[in-house]
């Protein structure tokens, strides 16, 4: 099946991304204007412009809709707060359906980053707002309540949170998006975890090698994707590896999916953007090792661009 036939048939699929929807703050400052503070004598950080995308599930969403996908909608949790109100905009200007629980005991989870008007270098630290302690109760609760899949053709998991808790995937979300799986063999349920891929079940992981090596390493104490993949239960684990490709582990054996050499500008999102095609392509073909070259060859569009870059379907054809 060629690029032009997945990306015609994939633009009907409907799509759920579930977890942790962020959002990217691209603040511009200028260093002349960085005299100290007359109150601390402190340098301040003298931002000029400043522009806000999803991140996160909300990355992966941005780059379902640019690869065409129709009906793309986010289930997550936000916090009563102007960033909040700007990521719920950013999903709804990019044609994204958000579907997000308002919580006033937490922050939105947002990335800022520091980008020098000078140069155009992320040259200075980020500042992020995180949440440390799990979801309150009744945000969890609603949660559960709306993880509900009938509607949709594929089920993306972000589990970006690098707490031991705040995220939004608990053990409880999990624990219902394994069960989930299980009960729909007919649906691709995608999940892209940082520190927990070997806790998921039934569902297609893709993992990067440091994250899967690490999961080998908890559960195992040593290196063995295919221990893992059978260990999870994982119709497929895919496991990315830069700009080598990735690497697709099935129950009849493994097979590696190079990538094309290209320039990198910023790999900011390039999981993310890999996830959006992957998941789509696979939905399409049914097969891995195709869904994994789909991948890596939004990948090596979205590399070639400034921070969270997406594919479109005239670049991939390109």
């Amino acid at each position: 099946m060629n690029i032009r036939t997945i990306l015609s048939v994939m633009k009907r699929l409907r799509v759920l991304v579930v977890g942790d929807i962020c959002l990217d703050r691209w603040c511009t400052y200028d260093p002349i204007y960085s005299e100290p503070s007359r109150e601390t004598g402190l340098a301040r950080t003298a931002v000029i412009r400043t522009e806000v995308t999803p991140g996160a599930g909300g990355t992966i969403a941005n780059n379902l809709r640019a690869l065409g996908v129709e009906e793309v909608s986010v289930l997550g949790v936000i916090g009563d707060d102007g960033f909040g109100w700007e990521l719920s905009r950013a999903l709804e200007l990019r044609g994204v359906r958000p579907n997000l629980i308002v919580d006033n005991e937490i922050s939105t989870f947002t990335y800022t980053k520091l980008l020098n008007s000078q140069t155009g270098a992320e040259d200075l630290g980020r500042v992020d707002f995180i949440n440390i302690d799990p979801p309150p109760q009744t945000a969890e609760s609603e949660m559960l309540r709306r993880l509900v899949v009938d509607d949709f053709d594929v089920v993306i998991a972000c589990d970006q949170a690098e707490t031991p808790a705040g995220g939004v995937i608990t053990e409880s979300v999990r624990d219902r998006i394994n069960g989930l799986a299980g009960a729909h063999s007919e649906k691709i349920f995608w999940v892209d975890s940082r520190i927990r891929i070997e806790r998921f079940r039934n569902v297609v992981a893709k993992p990067n090698e440091s994250e899967a090596d690490a999961a080998c390493k908890r559960l195992f104490e040593t290196i063995d994707y295919s221990r893992l993949r059978e260990h999870c239960h994982f119709p497929a684990l895919i496991v990315t590896q830069a700009d080598r490709g990735a690497q697709v582990i099935e129950p009849h054996g493994s097979s590696w999916v190079p990538t094309r050499k290209v320039p990198v500008r910023d790999i900011c999102g390039a999981g993310d953007s890999f996830s959006a095609a992957a998941a789509c392509a696979l939905a399409v073909t049914r097969d891995p090792v195709i869904a994994a070259e789909f991948g890596n060859l939004a990948a090596s569009v979205t590399v070639q661009k400034p921070g969270t870059g997406v594919a479109t379907p005239d670049e991939l054809l390109a």
